[in-house]
């Protein structure tokens, strides 16, 4: 149940930000990546503080390729 309600309520927040980021001159693919790389924020701090899980640096460098990926995707 509470799954549930934690996905119900991010689809409550997701659905207006959308609307907003669009209205304000995001992408639809804009938008995407960057919910992917909230959603992995959040988990990895999820994992480290909750599940104890160590922090390996091959975690950091493939969030620094996701960084890069932020970078091109918002170059004009």
């Amino acid at each position: 149940m509470l799954s549930w309600f934690i996905a119900l309520f991010e689809y409550c927040l997701m659905v207006p930000a959308n609307r907003i980021g669009y209205a304000n001159g995001f992408s639809g693919f804009q938008l995407k990546l960057i919910q992917e790389i909230i959603t992995l924020v959040v988990f990895a701090v999820f994992a480290i503080v909750y599940l104890k899980e160590p922090l390996h640096w091959k975690y950091l460098v493939s969030f620094c390729f996701l960084l890069g990926a932020v970078y091109f995707m918002f170059k004009k």
